[in-house]
């Protein structure tokens, strides 16, 4: 099994708990042992800035959602020098509100405070130690099921609310769901963003709104994990979409 190799790779997580027991929580241990696994085969930490060229054995690690778990893996990659992007719903960063989307109405239910956000204080904090904050929009919807006009709303509103309350620029944008169309795109390129990354995205690093991803999820081992960042790996996953 070939490994993708010479190219960027790009791992994306959602929560940190290791109490919540759901695909979308791996422990933060679990998730510094993957980030060492890989630095160990020849990866080298990089900014989402380093994936855009689509060359090098570049390792950036992505948390989408901004859950508060996060804050307790986070360290734990600072340890081996690594700085990731966490990518905040901008509506629910005021309070630190949960996120509530039908997906996930069983768990609000049964672990609502798995499921609350960082707020603005936290994630400046975050930004002061290097990490990057990037935009999942406002709301968390399926983009391309919007009108342009929502669409625009999603994706310039929470950009220019994350750079006022963060105090730095928010370069990039990650699609809720991993859904994105070619309208969705388009507007995120007008609305400034350097870069989209998508879940799986396209291997072919030849559109920046399109960068590639691997999903990482709860139970994924070593293998699993091995299998998700090769070359067959990515293309299967390409059948799927990504979680919230």
């Amino acid at each position: 099994m070939r490994a993708i190799g010479k190219r960027p790779l790009v791992l994306c997580y959602h929560a940190a708990s290791a109490t919540w027991v759901h695909s979308l929580s791996v422990p933060g241990q679990e998730i510094a042992n993957h980030v060492s696994w890989f630095l160990k085969k020849g990866y080298r930490p990089g900014k989402g800035e380093d994936v855009i060229s689509g060359t090098g054995r570049v390792l950036h690690i992505t948390f989408d959602d901004a859950f508060v778990s996060v804050a307790q893996a986070l360290p734990l990659l600072e340890d081996l020098g690594v700085r990731a992007t966490v990518f905040v719903c901008s509506g629910l960063a005021d309070q630190g509100r949960e996120l509530d989307v039908p997906e996930l109405a069983h768990e609000a239910e049964t672990h609502p405070e798995e499921l609350r956000t960082l707020d603005w204080e936290a994630l400046r904090e975050l930004a002061e130690r290097g990490h990057a904050i990037g935009s999942h929009t406002i709301t968390h919807p399926h983009l391309s099921r919007l009108s342009d006009e929502e669409i625009e709303r999603e994706l310039y509103l929470s950009k220019a609310q994350i750079e006022q309350e963060i105090g730095r620029p928010c370069l990039f944008l990650a699609y809720p769901y991993g859904d994105h169309d070619a309208r969705v795109r388009e507007v995120a390129r007008r609305a400034g963003y350097l870069a989209a990354f998508g879940l799986p995205g396209d291997r072919s690093f030849r559109d920046p709104f399109l960068l590639p991803r691997a999903g990482i999820w709860r139970g994924n081992g070593r293998p699993r994990v091995w299998l998700k960042t090769s070359a067959a790996g990515h293309a299967l996953s390409a059948w799927r979409r990504g979680g919230p």
